[in-house]
């Protein structure tokens, strides 16, 4: 197989990946420039690899040795000896073509790493907010670097988007995580509504954890909104890389529309709690008018 060849089935690969994965996200990149959406990817892709390993393993220790052997491909990568796995043969490209910023690579692979190791709930939002950052908000940071731009407010934009973006997505997950014992509602807001652990895991004492669902849920809004009011000051580029702003915003609105019950299955019907065509419109919608 020549060389282009295996580079078009590794960036098949993961566009399969992001699609299957993350569907959300995949109709946002389908609105970036032809030069920048096989590097946008490539970089989803490798999210997708490092978050699915906490959901493939009840191991701890064989999660976390799987999340060092992503750190040893890409400190290969950047040295320029990629190993035999489609999305390291992607970002391999990526990296021939763009300047990424491998503090981001790592800096995500140690949250997976803390997070896969953590033995408690975070204490508080901050734990939560420094978690969606070093995962979410740094898919987007290095897509503004593969789409060239550098600016502080987009980085800035980008920041409060994966924030938003980050909380939502593990409010969302709350039945999954409770099935493993595991909750992203901070111990200090749970306590704040009187609601144990177990009642979060088993899903009990329904109007408290609406309650405490609703708390951390404002957080993320507040991000969103603080992240479209940045939208002047952002460079016209950017403005498509912002995009995955439209899905964090919509699953708040599903999750306000289920009086913030997570265990409401409308949550999970679709994309984000609403059908696959409304999502694309209203993507295509806030593409068209240059704002996300």
């Amino acid at each position: 197989m020549t060389n282009s060849a295996a580079a078009r089935q590794a960036f098949s690969y993961c566009v399969q990946q992001v699609r299957r994965y993350d569907y959300a996200n995949y109709l946002c990149l389908l609105h970036l420039p032809p030069e920048v959406r096989k590097a946008a990817f490539a970089i989803r892709a490798f999210n997708v690899e490092t978050a699915r390993v906490g959901d493939n393993t009840r191991e701890i220790q064989l999660g976390v040795m799987r999340l060092f052997w992503w750190k040893d491909t890409i400190d290969g990568i950047y040295k320029k000896t990629p190993v035999e796995h489609p999305v390291a043969q992607a970002l391999s490209s990526v990296l021939a073509e763009h300047r990424l910023s491998k503090q981001w690579f790592s800096r995500l692979i140690e949250a997976r790493v803390t997070d896969l190791e953590a033995t408690a709930p975070p204490v508080s939002m901050a734990e939560v907010e420094r978690y969606a950052e070093n995962t979410a908000s740094v898919i987007l940071y290095l897509t503004l670097e593969a789409a060239g731009i550098r600016s502080t407010a987009a980085d800035h934009a980008a920041s409060h988007i994966g924030k938003a973006a980050g909380i939502g997505l593990l409010l969302r997950g709350t039945p999954v995580h409770g099935s493993r014992r595991r909750t992203y509602i901070p111990i200090d807001i749970a306590a704040k509504h009187g609601l144990s652990q177990e009642d979060i895991y088993r899903g009990q004492n329904r109007e408290a954890l609406a309650d405490a669902v609703h708390e951390v849920a404002s957080f993320a809004n507040a991000h969103l909104v603080h992240a479209r009011g940045l939208a002047s000051t952002v460079p016209k580029g950017a403005v498509t890389v912002l995009l995955p702003a439209v899905p964090a915003g919509l699953l708040l609105q599903s999750l306000e529309k289920c009086n913030f019950n997570v265990f409401d299955s409308k949550l999970n019907s679709g994309v984000c709690g609403v059908s696959p065509l409304w999502m694309q419109l209203q993507q295509r919608w806030h593409a068209f008018r240059g704002s996300y």
